[in-house]
């Protein structure tokens, strides 16, 4: 599990996947996010610029982002 601060409002989700280095490029994280590999708080999300806001939790493969 992965522990993320988040120091602003919200960050886009392909951003999110970027920044803590669980794909190699943004293209990779469009495909991952098109392909319903990301859930977001349980569910499959396929907004890529989705706001993931405090409290939401991300799972991509077995990778679990907690948003704090």
């Amino acid at each position: 599990m992965i522990e993320f601060e988040l120091n602003t409002e919200y960050i886009e989700l392909i951003k999110l996947l970027k920044l803590l280095r669980l794909v190699e490029s943004g293209g990779q994280a469009k495909l991952f996010v098109e392909d319903g590999l990301v859930y977001l708080n349980g569910e499959v999300e396929y907004r890529k610029r989705a706001k993931i806001r405090k409290g939401d939790q991300v799972q991509i493969d077995d990778q679990v982002i907690v948003i704090k």
